[in-house]
């Protein structure tokens, strides 16, 4: 049997076509636009998320028997708030993840309902980039279209709900609505409270391996599929993107070197982090994960190669990039393009270039970028190692983990082995595989990740190259709190 991973990225859906052996047939994908109303604001109109994903499918499947798909699964961008009217139409374009608009409501929740109160209810403080913030600001700047409110979505959640008619999310996605109880896997009456919400307004909640339902009818006429094809809850695209790495069970790990960045670390059991710096959340396979989240990673180096340098050639501006350069770099980099959250949570920081002199050169910019980023997710390591975690391996993936030279900037700036997945599709692998356990393929995550994910190739770390960067980040660390007061000057 077939199955279709769906992967709704911030600029693009991903679709992939998988068997149960875990080969990949076919992958198309099909863009939308972003939109960027005020700066530090990111949306996006659901709509396209529908049209590129009806168009996606059918071309997909063109030259397959769609008679032997069996079930659909997504992974997508997380904390996007999509709201439904009484027609369950659209009401307002999504206010995606990375949107910083959403500042004050933060610090009303953080500040005014507190840090305490919302770590014991949600297992998490507030972030700019979650969809309670979001709800708040609506509440407050578009009363109109707030009162209209009938149903609350993740992106995802609008795709499976398009193809089923069930308004339906799952639990990883749920956690970084700061709505959920995470650790007892129902809706916070107190949180909808605080939000004005109630929890009619909220969609059902299911584990990611579930099934929600069946193609509609109509939908199924449209993408040329059976009706029985069965559509699972799916999951968050870090929790979807764990699953297509095996980062299940116990002392998983995974750095996802994405448009954003993040560690994830899973667990068989809840726990939080006292300090609220990583994200304490539910996970697909029906167990928990820690998560530190950067929001600009690879981002970062498009950034910087696309539209400061105006070149496509990747591999060229890094060759010069020698094994006796790194750890040797005097430029540091700040990858806050879009303000940053784990673990500082400051939507005002920024990016900054230190440590410039007259013999600094292009590639000790486009070094310092790539280092830069890696120095950030170290942030969230040592969170975890502080709580006891002792991380000696990890996997990677994502498109900068593509680069050769990333990779081993990121495993010596870690001091850890870094293991690449031989198929690395990210959250759209990951919602296949958890289709294949909704639809009886497998018995659980965990089983189908054991058979389908295996390791290409490793890189481990230099012991000299390692120490020389263990300086470097001890000088990284202390440039953002010498920074962070003058930031809200800047703005």
């Amino acid at each position: 049997m077939l199955y279709i991973g769906i992967d709704l990225g911030p600029s693009a859906v991903k679709l992939l076509l998988m068997d149960e052996e875990g080969q990949i047939k076919n992958e198309i994908s099909r863009e939308y636009p972003l939109e960027f109303p005020q700066p530090g604001w990111s949306q996006q109109n659901p709509e396209d998320w529908k049209a590129a994903v009806l168009e996606g499918v059918p071309a997909l499947l063109e030259g397959f028997d769609k008679s032997q798909v069996a079930g659909i699964g997504a992974g997508g961008q997380m904390h996007g708030l999509v709201v439904l009217d009484e027609h369950d139409q659209v009401i307002r374009p999504a206010i995606l993840w990375n949107d910083g608009r959403t500042a004050q409501e933060v610090d009303y929740l953080n500040e005014v309902v507190g840090r305490e109160k919302l770590s014991a209810l949600t297992a998490n403080i507030a972030f700019a980039g979650f969809t309670a913030p979001k709800i708040l600001w609506m509440k407050k700047h578009e009363p109109q279209n707030f009162a209209r409110i009938r149903k609350i979505m993740l992106p995802k959640d609008y795709i499976n709900y398009i193809l089923t008619g069930v308004h339906c999310t799952d639990y990883s996605d749920a956690s970084g609505m700061l709505l959920l109880d995470v650790e007892h896997k129902c809706w916070s009456r107190e949180m909808l409270d605080i939000c004005g919400i109630t929890e009619s307004q909220m969609p059902k909640l299911f584990e990611s391996y579930e099934a929600v339902g069946t193609l509609l009818p109509e939908m199924a006429q449209k993408l040329g599929l059976p009706e029985n094809v069965v559509v699972c809850a799916g999951a968050g695209d870090n929790a979807a993107a764990a699953g297509g790495t095996g980062t299940v069970g116990a002392g998983g790990c995974n750095i996802s070197l994405g448009t954003s960045g993040t560690l994830f670390i899973s667990s068989d059991h809840f726990g939080v982090d006292p300090h609220n710096a990583l994200h304490a959340f539910a996970h697909a396979d029906g167990c928990y994960h820690l998560m530190g989240c950067m929001l600009s990673a690879a981002s970062c180096n498009k950034w910087w190669m696309d539209d400061i340098l105006g070149s496509q050639d990747y591999a060229g501006a890094q060759k010069d990039i020698t094994d006796d350069k790194l750890g040797c770099n005097h430029v540091y980099f700040l990858p806050y393009l879009m303000g940053e959250r784990s673990p500082i949570n400051d939507t005002n920081a920024r990016s900054v270039f230190i440590g410039m002199t007259m013999d600094t050169s292009r590639t000790d910019l486009t070094q310092a970028v790539l280092e830069g980023v890696a120095f950030a997710i170290r942030d969230s390591f040592e969170v975890a190692r502080s709580l006891g975690l002792d991380i000696k391996r990890s996997m990677i993936c994502g498109g900068g983990a593509k680069s050769p030279l990333w990779k081993k900037i990121m495993a010596n700036v870690l001091n850890v082995e870094l293991d690449t997945p031989a198929s690395e599709q990210g959250p759209g692998m990951g919602g296949a595989m958890l289709a294949m356990v909704a639809g009886g393929a497998y018995p659980s995550v965990q089983a189908v990740c054991d058979k389908l994910v295996k390791v290409a190739d490793t890189v481990r770390p230099d012991p000299e190259i390692a120490a020389r960067y263990e300086q470097r980040y001890e000088q990284f660390a202390k440039i953002y709190p010498a920074l962070k007061g003058l930031y809200p000057q800047l703005l």
